[in-house]
């Protein structure tokens, strides 16, 4: 779905004329210009339609809540798990995102069926759905929420219907401090730097609220630490079945390689300082052999380039999720680098498991949890400096087969380590002992 169309939906032209009407046009004309900022970074997708308006409500359970209370029926003498042998966790979530609504939310699935658990998830928006997961549950989950009247909403039920709550995380969206130091955000405008910042407590208050907290990497669990006192547990991103089938696909149809090429992959814009880690490094590696190849996935911006490079580089957007694997299997290997700041110290390794679900190595910086997934000189390169990127990237197109046989390397990996397991390294076992008890 194209930019356009996103800021072109019905429900946000409508809040347009309603925040003009009652706030003024340059108001309306303001926030407007911050939410179409917001969709070009990809904070705000369109993978989940909007519920309908009258549903989207915080009045919605009230009637029901009254009658109950009238009855005197309006608390539980026993929590669900209590009473039930059967485990259902409902994972209500912000789905907006497609890279995160796969690795956080949809994978679950796989994962929660390892341990004879049913696991079902909604966007928080469907109320009605939502409602009715929240009366079929024994568990909650709460994924990338801000404090919100549906938020309270919930919450406020969960705790009627005695549920346990665990809030699920993948980005320090609740830290003013990771924000205000992201290497990243100068590239944003300054608007939407001010909304991340505002936002942050928001997302803390409904943390401080469940019982229980799962993030994404240990950085994410040691930095969250800093900010809240409820018990923080690890649950990593994962190769699940689906990730695996359309790598192997992948492989099967790639086409024969020619040169050498490199890719590098973002799935929101806003990367420009990363990026400016190994710029130079991989000009002047595609100036030293015209062979050579670099692959560009996303919404990335590489900037000035010579002209005599131009034809060396090639930009493929990001499409569903098959395609782009099979755009990723063309690389030789895959670069991904990250500046040293808070923020980027809590980054998953999601794009080294694509890699690796294709075949091919990557080459990573030592920030974040990537280097948790590349056994430096045999599924990858870990690289400790900057300044070593130029000589990594060097000493792979030197010798294609050995990039290759890492390549090879890193997917039996994948699939020997980094599958759905309730266990190490890619669950605390805590977490799904929480729900089996």
């Amino acid at each position: 779905m194209s930019t356009l169309s996103l800021a072109l939906r019905k429900d946000r032209i409508a809040r347009f004329v309603d925040v003009a009407r009652g706030e003024g046009l340059v108001t309306a004309l303001r926030r407007a210009r911050q939410h179409l900022g917001l969709i070009r970074a990809g904070q705000i997708g369109g993978v989940v339609a909007p519920a309908p308006a009258p549903a989207a409500t915080r009045f919605a359970l009230g009637p029901a809540w009254r009658d109950l209370a009238r009855k005197e029926a309006f608390h539980l003498t026993h929590p669900p798990a209590y009473l039930r042998r059967r485990r259902l966790v409902a994972m209500l979530g912000d789905l907006n995102l497609p890279q995160c609504r796969k690795y956080r939310v949809e994978q679950l699935d796989e994962l929660w069926r390892t341990r004879d658990v049913e696991y079902r998830f909604s966007h928080y928006e469907d109320v009605p759905r939502a409602c009715d997961l929240l009366n079929e549950c024994t568990h909650l989950m709460l994924y990338r929420l801000g404090r919100s009247d549906l938020a309270s909403m919930y919450l406020y039920e969960a705790r009627r219907l005695r549920l346990p709550v665990v809030y699920d995380i993948d980005d320090p969206l609740f830290s003013v401090s990771a924000y205000a130091t992201y290497s990243n955000m100068g590239a944003l405008d300054p608007g939407l730097q001010t909304h991340f910042l505002t936002q942050a407590p928001l997302y803390l208050d409904v943390m401080n609220m469940a019982d229980l907290l799962s993030f994404s990497t240990p950085g994410l669990v040691t930095h969250a630490q800093q900010y809240t006192a409820r018990p923080a547990l690890l649950r990593r991103n994962f190769a699940d079945r689906q990730t695996l089938e359309a790598g192997k696909a992948a492989m099967e149809s790639r086409p024969v390689r020619e040169g050498f090429t490199v890719a590098v992959a973002s799935g929101s814009a806003g990367h420009d300082a990363d990026l400016a880690v190994i710029r130079p490094a991989l000009l002047a590696f595609l100036e030293a052999d015209r062979t050579r190849r670099l692959l560009v996935l996303g919404q990335l911006d590489m900037g000035a380039v010579p002209n005599a490079l131009c034809a060396q580089i090639e930009t493929v957007g990001f499409r569903d999720y098959p395609r782009y694997l099979a755009s990723l299997a063309r690389a030789d290997c895959a670069v991904m680098p990250l500046t040293d700041d808070a923020f980027n110290r809590c980054k998953s390794a999601v794009r080294v498991l694509d890699a690796a679900a294709v075949g091919v190595a990557s080459l990573v910086s030592s920030v974040g949890d990537l280097s948790s997934v590349v056994e430096d000189g045999v599924t990858g390169r870990v690289i400790g400096d900057d300044a070593g990127w130029g000589a990594a990237l060097d000493d792979m197109a030197r010798d294609p087969r050995a990039a290759r046989a890492m390549g090879a390397a890193a997917r039996t990996a994948l699939e020997k380590h980094w599958g759905a397991q309730a266990g190490f390294p890619v669950m605390d076992p805590r977490l799904a002992e929480w729900v089996i008890a």
